[in-house]
């Protein structure tokens, strides 16, 4: 299915100058809202769920005869459009609706187009989920998990096992791989995590932004970066596919599971829409689907909550010292 609305394709800057610009001339009144923590001033948060609160004016429900899905470009976004494809089907055929993918090219082209309406169901990783949710209004109500409700992912720290480095203070003077600023596993869970272990990310080894989890990986195996913290789950995948050879590899540090890609809705769109949305989710079964095959290990989505599943994800957030602006979307 051929990706829609690529005139989103620009680069970071011009997305984020354009998101910046968009809240700041759409600010509701603060004697409107009663509270609304994190979130942008355009958004309320009545109900203290961490999420926009759905519109007050049921005219400014959003039903479209089109949904637009997207799914976070975590790798190569032209993977996915036949992948997703059996769930787009289910999802058209339990709405109602034409359903089209969308191939975002950054978290920030995909959050701008969420918060201007121009995709209504998306994926956003993990670490890009709080600004997808504090920025543009989107909902996470679904993740990937197993028959007894489990998810999750862990960062690794990959190097080549003739690097020399074997436990993580070997990365001392090193030239490390993280991914992008808002990545958690690849970026903000090492800075959190590494200075625990006697290792601080850009003062003790070198931080090089690969751009993705994949161009980490592949930069390790071609002797490019001395190692990279990624998430298993794209490794996994990328090793099922016969990107690199796990040979020549190996894993000197692996933390506790982060929640996955979060799927989210979002808060404007009509309530009866947004119901038949988690219908057709938790009604998927993605056992023999090319969808169950890319992602071993699961077969359903599982119902999740941005304040409870994401708690830990703010906490290393906040360790970082980050705040949810269009300018630390971009780093």
């Amino acid at each position: 299915m051929a990706p829609a609305f690529r005139r989103f394709r620009r680069p970071g800057s011009l997305v984020a100058a354009s998101l910046l610009a968009a809240l700041s001339f759409a600010t509701q009144a603060a004697d409107d809202c009663p509270q609304r923590g994190d979130l942008a001033p355009i958004y309320c948060d009545a109900d203290g769920d961490m999420v926009a609160d759905a519109p007050s004016n049921p005219d400014e429900y959003l039903d479209p005869d089109t949904l637009i899905f997207a799914y976070t470009p975590v790798e190569d976004p032209a993977i996915y459009a036949d992948i997703w494809e059996p769930f787009i089907e289910h999802l058209s055929e339990v709405t109602g609706k034409d359903v089209r993918f969308y191939a975002v090219q950054s978290n920030a082209a995909e959050i701008e187009a969420m918060r201007s309406n121009r995709i209504h169901v998306a994926g956003f990783s993990t670490g890009p989920t709080p600004f997808a949710v504090n920025l543009a209004g989107a909902v996470p109500f679904a993740i990937m998990g197993t028959e007894d409700g489990e998810f999750g992912y862990t960062l690794q720290l990959y190097t080549r096992k003739d690097s020399g480095i074997d436990a993580i203070e070997d990365l001392e003077g090193k030239r490390v791989a993280h991914t992008s600023p808002t990545s958690n596993s690849g970026n903000l869970a090492p800075r959190a995590l590494f200075p625990k272990l006697g290792i601080v990310p850009g003062e003790d080894y070198e931080v090089v932004y690969s751009g993705s989890h994949d161009q980490s990986m592949l930069g390790v195996v071609a002797g490019d970066y001395d190692a990279a913290p990624v998430a298993s789950e794209v490794v996994d995948r990328m090793a099922e596919r016969g990107l690199y050879d796990p040979d020549e590899v190996k894993i000197v540090y692996e933390s506790k599971p982060f929640p996955t890609t979060s799927y989210t809705y979002a808060h404007n769109l009509k309530p009866e829409l947004i119901d038949k949305i988690k219908k057709a989710f938790f009604s998927f079964d993605m056992q023999g689907t090319e969808l169950g095959e890319e992602f071993e290990g699961v077969t359903k989505f599982v119902p999740v909550t941005y304040k409870k599943d994401w708690e830990v994800i703010r906490d290393i957030q906040e360790a970082n010292g980050v705040t949810y602006t269009t300018e630390n979307l971009e780093g």
